[in-house]
Order: structure tokens, then sequence, then C-alpha cells
């Protein structure tokens, strides 16, 4: 007899990389696909995205993938799935514009993305039956979703909160909700990253407020910043922008990009004359123009790093110029890169309103402990399951389920790959995908594994020693004595005297052996200087022997 299976492949443990698994006998559904940030030690990783091995062993099951909301971690590992296994997406209108911009980036072709309207659609995918609903989020047209499976009814509702005044206009469909949850609920699997904050998520609409005080003031231009998936907050600018009189550019692919996809499904809403080219701009008076930039995360190479080491081609940051963040560093090691940049355009001259100034700029997207309390009352589920967060989200995500009165043993907290089954009104956990973190290297995908991130590590920290070593390939003895070079090790002018005496020395130790080929002059060296760079400095370089035969 089958049974219901939830699968987290990723997405419990850390706030990233969701995704997720309903399996049902011989139908399979995938809800969310997103990627990961790399951690500051995984030098040289651009992405971290979830493994795709289950869904590849599996694919004859797969019936599709549904999306729930436009941010990255949720929906940017698409491209990368879709280049393993083809198979139907939905999403709603913003979501399927964002994905296909990132279809045409990455080459992907034939590959339609069919648009739902959560007002009024359901899909009938095997033998899962969706009903979508709105939720609020601080990026618009996000939803949950109502799966209507064999064994009942679940609910799937990642990054959430009870805003009523949403940017939008669009609030948390709470009557369809409870209308969908009458019948009974077996489990819902929900956002726990707000399970350790007291209280309601302020609305984003207090924001705007905020915006037009900071920008009442600046006499110069403004640069106005977030994550370029935050409609709601380039929308609140724009109002802003408008009331003072002021024209708006964006600046930056990313914000660009977005910004004409949003307004074109119509959730970016302004009149034709307010937005202008970026150098038409520059030529304004500069009390009389606002920049939406991206580089809200101080990324390296991003319009506004480049607007503050005077490195952009038309645009500056001058004194006087006021600088608004209107995004928190949420991404490992985001801070330092954003901190970074505010200091610099602090040492310019502007006035620059950032995360630390306690000015309401940023309210969270995630439902603190009342919202979480009001879904579970809302819902009335049977079973709990908490996801997008990390181990001590998840752990106050349960506590707060049994205030409500549910039982210990029906919250489940996963980790990546954990499998709960649902058979006969009764859940249990029944086992473990083998899952693992795929890094993401410029076009190389799982390719980089530990072995590689330790010696990159290594050539951080320590940095390398290449030496040169000349065999006689005929005799098999040493022409003369290597060649030591340092790479980030140590000074080589200074140390050249030591680096002089560390070829020697190893000269020395491969003479010892009576025959000298390529392998014995290789380990001869690996094992020799790493002891004798560590005796005489306290550091461990990464050696490189390269030896030629002559």
């Amino acid at each position: 007899m089958s049974s219901l299976k939830f699968i987290a492949i990723s997405g419990t443990t850390d706030v990233t990389e969701n995704l997720y698994i309903y399996e049902y006998g011989n139908d399979m559904i995938i809800v969310d696909c997103g990627v990961g940030f790399p951690e500051a030690e995984m030098y040289g990783i651009d992405l971290v995205i979830p493994d795709f091995g289950y869904i590849r062993k599996n694919a004859h099951k797969l019936r599709g993938l549904i999306v729930t909301h436009a941010h990255e971690d949720h929906l940017g590992a698409i491209p990368f799935l879709l280049k393993e296994v083809r198979t139907p997406i939905y999403a709603t209108k913003l979501v399927a514009g964002f994905l296909e911009d990132k279809f045409a980036e990455h080459k992907i072709r034939d590959v339609k993305v069919n648009v739902f309207d959560p007002q009024r659609d359901t899909l009938t995918l095997g033998v899962f039956k969706v009903t979508p609903f709105r939720v609020s989020h601080s990026v618009p047209d996000g939803v949950g979703y109502a799966i209507d499976t064999p064994e009942g009814r679940v609910f799937h509702i990642p990054d959430y909160k009870f805003d009523w005044t949403p940017v939008d206009g669009k609030p948390f469909d709470i009557a369809k909700v409870a209308m969908l949850a009458s019948k009974g609920t077996l489990m819902v699997a929900s956002d726990c990253l707000g399970a350790t904050t007291p209280g309601y998520t302020e609305s984003e609409m207090e924001i705007e407020n905020q915006i037009e005080r900071i920008a009442k003031d600046a006499t110069g231009r403004i640069f106005f910043t977030t994550i370029s998936s935050n409609i709601s907050r380039m929308q609140q600018a724009l109002n802003v922008a408008k009331g003072l009189g002021r024209k708006v550019s964006f600046i930056g692919r990313s914000v660009e990009t977005k910004a004409e996809i949003a307004r074109n499904v119509g959730y970016l809403n302004y009149p034709g004359d307010l937005v202008v080219a970026g150098r038409k701009a520059a030529r304004l008076s500069k009390n009389k123009v606002m920049y939406i930039i991206s580089g809200s995360y101080g990324q390296p190479g991003s319009a506004l790093y480049r607007v503050a080491h005077a490195e952009h081609k038309f645009l500056s940051a001058d004194p006087g110029d006021t600088v608004i963040f209107s995004a928190d560093p949420a991404p490992p090691g985001s801070k330092a890169n954003v901190d970074a940049v505010v200091d610099r355009l602090i040492e310019i001259g502007a006035n620059v309103h950032y995360y630390d100034m306690q000015e309401d700029l940023h309210v969270s997207g995630h439902g603190s402990q009342e919202d979480i309390l009001t879904l579970f009352a809302l819902i009335k589920p049977k079973y709990f399951i908490p996801i997008g967060g990390t181990i001590r989200h998840m752990r106050a995500y349960k506590d707060l389920a049994v205030r409500m009165g549910a039982k210990q043993n029906s919250v489940f907290e996963l980790k990546p790959g954990e499998i709960v089954e649902f058979k006969g009104s009764q859940a249990r956990k029944t086992g473990k995908v083998d899952v693992r973190d795929v890094l993401v290297d410029g076009l190389g995908i799982g390719d980089v594994g530990n072995v590689v991130l330790r010696d990159r590590q290594k050539l951080a920290q320590e940095g390398a020693a290449i030496i040169l070593i000349q065999v006689d390939k005929k005799n098999q003895r040493l022409l003369n004595d290597p060649q030591v070079i340092s790479r980030g090790f140590v000074f080589e002018k200074k140390e050249k005297g030591f680096l002089i005496g560390a070829g020697k020395l190893l000269g020395a130790e491969i003479r010892k052996k009576k025959r000298v080929d390529k392998r014995v002059a290789r380990n001869v060296t690996i094992d020799f200087l790493e002891k004798y760079f560590y005796k005489e400095t306290g550091r461990r370089p990464m050696v490189l022997p390269v030896i030629v035969e002559a």
C-alpha cells in the first residue's frame, strides 16, 4: 500500500536552498527549488544548490514543480534543475516573469512557465490536487498551497506574514485558507524563521513614511538600494520620489530587469514620465533625482559598489548626497561587504542611512510568534513541519505548536534529506535520502568539493611555496638545488636567503636517495618542506613541486 512522503531535500536547517518533495506511489511534485549562498570559507564559490540526485532517480514520477514566490532561495536553482530534468512549472505572473528572464540568461529554451491565478485556479498533478492562495511577504504575488493527497489535505506555506496593509493591496487570503482548512488538515509545513521573535511582524507600509522623512531632508542626489526582487520596496521609493518631484532612474542590471518585468505584469505602477534613463538623470539637478540602484548587499562589482569606489561609468556619490539602504545584510558573508561600502560612502561625505541606525527602513517578510500562532489557530493541523529556518528556529516553532496544544511527537524537526511518511492519519520519520550541498563555481557545477575548498582555504590563509626541481631522467639524479618561490607565504625579497637556504636543504635531502625520479622528488619535497616550513615559521603553506625531467 502506498503512503504520502514528505521529503525535505534542503531548506530546514538553513534559511536558503528551499526544496521539498511530496510523493505518493508513482506521483511526485516539487515545491520550490532555491539557491543557497556561500559561507565566507567557501573561497571562489558563487552559489550553493540542492542535491537533485533523488529527483533524477525518480524523474519518471515527477508531475510538476510549483513555486511559491520570487526570492532566489526559492526559485534560483530551477535553471540548474532543468539542465538535468525537465518538468512542468507552475507559478504566479510575477514569478513566471522572473523565471523566464533566468531561463534566457541560462540559455534554456522550450520551457514554458504555466501561470495560474491564485484566486480561482486549481492544479491537478497526478494524484495531487493543488489549490494556491495569496500570502503576504516582502515580495508581491507570493502564494501558499493547500495540497489534497490520498492521505488528506496538507498546507505548504513558506515565507509569510499577516500584513493587512501590504504595498500591493493584496493581503493574506485568510478567508480562503479558513475555508480550505474547514474540512480538516493533516499537516502544515510552514515558515519558522520568525519563531524566536515576539509579537506580530510589522507591515511593509510603515517603511514608506520613513523613506519620505529621510528624502524630504535630502538636498543632493538620493541613492535608494534594496534587493532587486523587492518590488514592493521599489514601489514605495517611486511613490516618495513622485511626491517630492524627483525623477527616478533604475541603475544596475538586476534592478532594471526586475522593475521592467514587474511593471509589465502590473506589480510596479508609476507614470511614464517619472522614470528616466540613467545618463539623462545624471544631467538633472542633484535635488531632482532619485536612483534606485542595485548593490544592497555590497556585492563587489554591483552598481552601488562601483559608485562608492568612483568606478561607475557616469555616476558618482558626492558630499551631501543621501544613500538609503532598505535591506538587512542577510546572506552569509554579506555584512562585511555592506559595511565596507557604507564606510566608503561615509568617507566620501554622503549621508548614509543603513541597518545599524534603527530607522525602521526594513521589516521582515517572515511572520513572528503571533503570526505563527495565528496560522496554527486558523489551520488546526494534526502534524507540523517547520521549514525555512535553522535548528533554533525549528525548536522555537515546536514550542509554539506545543503551546497551542500539539503533542511533542506531532512536530517533525527535519535534517536535510529526512522523510516523514503519512499513512492512515499517522505520521513518522521513516528514513533519509542521501543529499549534499552542490557547489557552483563559474561554469562548474558540483565539481568543487571539500578537498578543493580545503586547498583554497589553505592558499588563502597560508599561501603557497612553488618548488622548481630539475631531474636528470637518464641518470636519475638531481641536477641542481631546487628553487623555492613564495606566493603569499613569505615576502620573497626580504626572505630571499631563507628561500635559497630551504632549496639547499631540500636538495641535500633529495640526494640521500639512491635514485631520483619524478615520484621520489615530489614525495620528498612535500614531506620535507611541510615540516621545515612549520618548524621555521609556524606556517603550513601549500607545497607545489614543479618537476622538469632533462
